[in-house]
């Protein structure tokens, strides 16, 4: 199939080497410098929704991947298929699972999913008070899109007020969501759905904070292990309680969901799923280490989700562990510097892809490979088990250099 994946990071990268590794030929818009060596790439950013299409229909492609967020919610999927082309990636109206916590969470209190107890509050008086009917030490999110840092896990009450106002100051159209804090352990599951059939991924787990031992502020994630920690029982009971569910209660109230439905899920000391939040799309970085770990042709599971007949139980995995390490640019996530020349080292396979550079940050200038963002690499390894997995995705996180590079140093740490 000829089939062109939307976006320029990480997450895209990742999709654009295991479905041309099934055979299929790709397109990307716009593409990064590592994407560039197995894809054309186009010019075309993904705000830019006539001019995908344009781009789309031009090159007669037979299925669109879309990988952001943001062109999801602004409806790109919903004019590709207007436009007669197979599209993963959900409509205007099934991104708002993303695009909106509140619709989220109002989508599980409708539909019996299991989630923490929250107020939608738009002034500071409300959020005052749902803080004090919530215990103090709550979550704070920001209603809209983030990028993944539009989340504060307070330690106090004063903190969660101070974070309340700032989102309500610094988003001043949006609700912001107070949600009583949960204990567990987190989990990602990420399951591909044509909207009423499901095919659940290996599990994966993400460290989101930028330092070492889950400390300092929220990131887009530094790291990632696949598979989890979960059993087989517990995935089982997110499968049961949270996602199929969600696919039910989003087709009662006529979402035609065509995608990714990423979970956020904290699972209790009793194994209890309780849904965090959604993502309407391939999850930045677990996309990495469970596409290095899937078996079979991804681009034909694909695009049967898109044509709302997916293959299930077409997928399958690779037995050993990957680790994902993110190298970040300096100043990351508050404010990122970049234009650093990177060196990248001769060899970045120990074996047969067992170790994999996904750019997620990157541009060429003057001839050179330059940081462009604040998430700049990820370095994937495969591995007979999580520290051997480690050992090999640090040793060539330790051989890529840019002025500045951020890592953490506890990635697959967690037992």
């Amino acid at each position: 199939m000829k089939i062109l994946v939307v976006g320029s990071g990480g997450r895209e990268h990742a999709l654009v080497w295991r479905l041309a590794r099934d055979g299929h030929e790709l397109l990307a818009a716009p593409g990064n410098p590592g994407i560039a060596a197995i894809a054309a790439c186009h010019a075309v950013g993904v705000g830019e929704l006539d001019a995908l299409t344009m781009l789309a229909i031009r090159e007669a492609v037979d299925l669109v991947v879309v990988g952001p967020e943001a062109p999801l919610c602004a409806g790109l999927a919903d004019r590709l298929r207007g436009a007669g082309i197979p599209t993963f990636g959900p409509g205007a109206s099934g991104a708002r699972l993303e695009g909106s916590k509140v619709f989220a969470k109002e989508l599980f209190a409708r539909h019996g999913i299991p989630t923490a107890p929250f107020a939608a509050c738009t002034t500071q008086a409300e959020a005052d008070a749902a803080i004090d009917r919530l215990g103090g030490a709550v979550v704070v999110k920001a209603d809209g899109l983030a990028a993944g840092k539009g989340v504060v896990v307070a330690g106090s009450a004063d903190e969660a007020r101070a974070a309340a106002a700032m989102m309500l100051a610094s988003r001043p159209h949006e609700p912001v969501l107070i949600e009583g804090k949960l204990r567990g352990r987190e989990v990602s599951i990420l399951a591909l759905t044509d909207g009423t059939r499901l095919e659940v991924l290996a599990p994966a787990e993400d460290h989101k904070t930028i330092f070492d031992g889950d400390r300092g502020p929220n990131t887009g994630g530094m790291g990632t292990v696949s598979p989890a920690w979960v059993s087989d029982a517990i995935v089982q009971r997110i499968i049961t309680e949270v996602l199929e569910p969600t696919v039910r209660g989003l087709a009662a109230e006529g979402v035609d969901y065509r995608g990714v439905l990423y979970a956020g899920v904290m699972v209790g000391d009793d194994g209890t799923p309780w849904t965090l939040e959604y993502n309407c799309r391939f999850g930045e970085p677990e996309t990495q280490p469970v596409l290095a770990r899937v078996r079979g042709d991804l681009g034909v599971v694909l695009f049967g989700a898109a044509r709302g007949a997916l293959p299930v139980g077409a997928l399958t995995w690779d037995p050993r562990t990957a680790v994902c390490v993110v190298l970040a640019a300096p100043g990351y996530p508050e404010a990122p510097r970049t234009g650093e020349p990177i060196t990248l080292p001769s060899a970045t396979s120990d074996g047969d892809d067992d170790v994999l550079v996904f750019h997620a940050g990157t541009a060429q200038r003057d001839g050179a490979l330059v940081t462009a963002g604040g998430r700049v690499l990820g370095v994937t390894a495969l591995g007979d088990g999580v520290d051997d997995a480690r050992r090999k995705a640090y040793a060539t996180a330790d051989a890529i250099d840019f002025a500045g590079k951020q890592l953490r140093r506890d990635i697959g740490a967690r037992r």
